[in-house]
């Protein structure tokens, strides 16, 4: 793993009316930050909507991210939690993607 320099966006999440995930307008949004020279992409960090997913949306938009990026910057995902154990367990799923 290299060092990580430069300058990185939490991305921000968008959602539709229904409160399910705008992968559509999401999509957009990473490739427009990318073409615009951020470093890398934090996704479902703590400061983020990732507080009022479930792991399993989570999991989804993590996978969604990575998908999306293809390598072109690093993604960083978030695995938080006040639970120790449970952020284990996230993290482990994460690096499965």
């Amino acid at each position: 793993m290299s060092i990580f320099t430069g300058c990185a966006v939490a991305i921000v999440t968008p959602f539709l009316s229904d409160g399910s995930v705008d992968y559509e307008r999401f999509s957009s949004l990473i490739n427009w930050q990318i073409e615009e020279g951020i470093d890398a992409i934090v996704v479902c960090g703590t400061t983020g909507e990732a507080s009022t997913l479930s792991d399993d949306e989570i999991i989804e938009v993590i996978d969604f991210v990575i998908k999306k990026v293809n390598g072109r910057v690093p993604v960083i995902a978030g695995a938080g939690s006040n639970d120790t154990k449970h952020c284990i367990e996230k993290m482990q799923k994460i690096q499965s993607l």
